[in-house]
């Protein structure tokens, strides 16, 4: 790894495993992490989350441009506390580090009127990592997301399968597109910071390959 990781995780949709890639990324590379937009603030934060995930020493975790309270699509969480989400406002923190940041829900949820997250990852210029989860529609799902980058110009580091293998499915993804495929990542009963630091190891060697 030459140069440093500029990672921007994505899902196909919503609780696809976004925020646990993000912390196995951020373990594997001893990267900084940066959650663009919070909307939610309990239970508990995702930055929260993959803080206690994470055991190395080199991450640091940057505050992020807009924390929101109502769990729900970023637009509608700033309209409720009367704040519009300004493009303007999202910086990519400066570090010489590896990077990884995460997004909220799938690529076409909205920020601000005309500004899609993906846009947002467009903006920070950061390559994509997407997080496919198998249920029924969910073929459909990973190849428009897949679209939308490639529409865009958008370079995809690689593709996270989370969740049980589904061989047809995944195959089928993998040939079709021809995108990167990543280390799997399998239910857990309790995601741990030692289950992520030993997916961390997996990844890792899949970065240094």
């Amino acid at each position: 790894m030459p140069y440093p990781e500029r990672l921007f995780v994505t899902g196909i949709g919503t609780d696809v495993g976004k925020t646990v890639v993000a912390a196995i990324l951020t373990e594997a590379l001893g990267a900084d992490y940066w959650k663009p937009v919070q909307a939610g603030l309990t239970p508990t934060t995702d930055t929260e989350t993959v803080r206690a995930l994470v055991t190395n020493l080199a991450t640091r975790f940057h505050p992020e441009a807009y924390r929101l309270h109502m769990p729900a699509s970023p637009h509608a969480a700033a309209a409720a506390e009367s704040i519009l989400l300004r493009p303007t406002d999202f910086r990519l923190p400066t570090t010489p580090n590896h990077i990884v940041v995460e997004g909220a829900g799938g690529l076409l949820v909205p920020l601000a009127p005309g500004f899609l997250m993906v846009d947002l990852l467009a903006q920070l210029q950061l390559q994509a990592v997407v997080v496919s989860r198998n249920y029924l529609g969910s073929i459909n799902h990973t190849l428009l997301t897949l679209e939308a980058l490639q529409r865009r110009g958008i370079p995809v580091r690689g593709l996270v399968f989370n969740g049980e293998p589904t061989p047809a499915t995944e195959e089928f993804i993998e040939q079709h597109t021809g995108v990167q495929i990543m280390p799997r990542v399998l239910p857990e009963a309790a995601v741990t910071a030692e289950a992520v630091g030993q997916y961390a190891t997996s990844f890792r060697q899949w970065f240094e390959k």
